[in-house]
C-alpha cells in the first residue's frame, strides 16, 4: 500500500508540473485558439489540486467513520 501511495502522489506531481508547462506554452502562443486553451489550462491548474484534496479529504474522513463503527 506504501508503494501505491508513493507512485500515485509522484503521479500527481508529474501532472502538475505537467500542467504549469502547458499553461505557460499557452500563454506565449501567438494563435486563434490559444485564448482559449490558455483559460482552460489556468483553469485546469487551480481545479486539480482542489479536485485532490477533495478526493483525500472525503477518504479520510470515510476510513475514519469506517473505524468508529467498527469499535462500536
Amino acid at each position: 500500500m506504501n508503494k501505491l501511495k508513493r507512485i500515485l502522489a509522484m503521479l500527481v506531481a508529474i501532472t502538475l508540473v505537467l500542467l504549469y508547462i502547458v499553461t505557460f506554452i499557452f500563454a506565449l502562443i501567438d494563435s486563434v485558439h490559444a485564448d482559449a486553451l490558455f483559460k482552460a489550462s489556468l483553469f485546469s491548474t487551480f481545479a486539480v489540486p482542489i479536485f485532490i484534496y477533495a478526493i483525500m479529504l472525503v477518504y479520510k474522513l470515510s476510513k475514519d467513520r469506517s473505524k468508529e463503527e467498527d469499535r462500536e
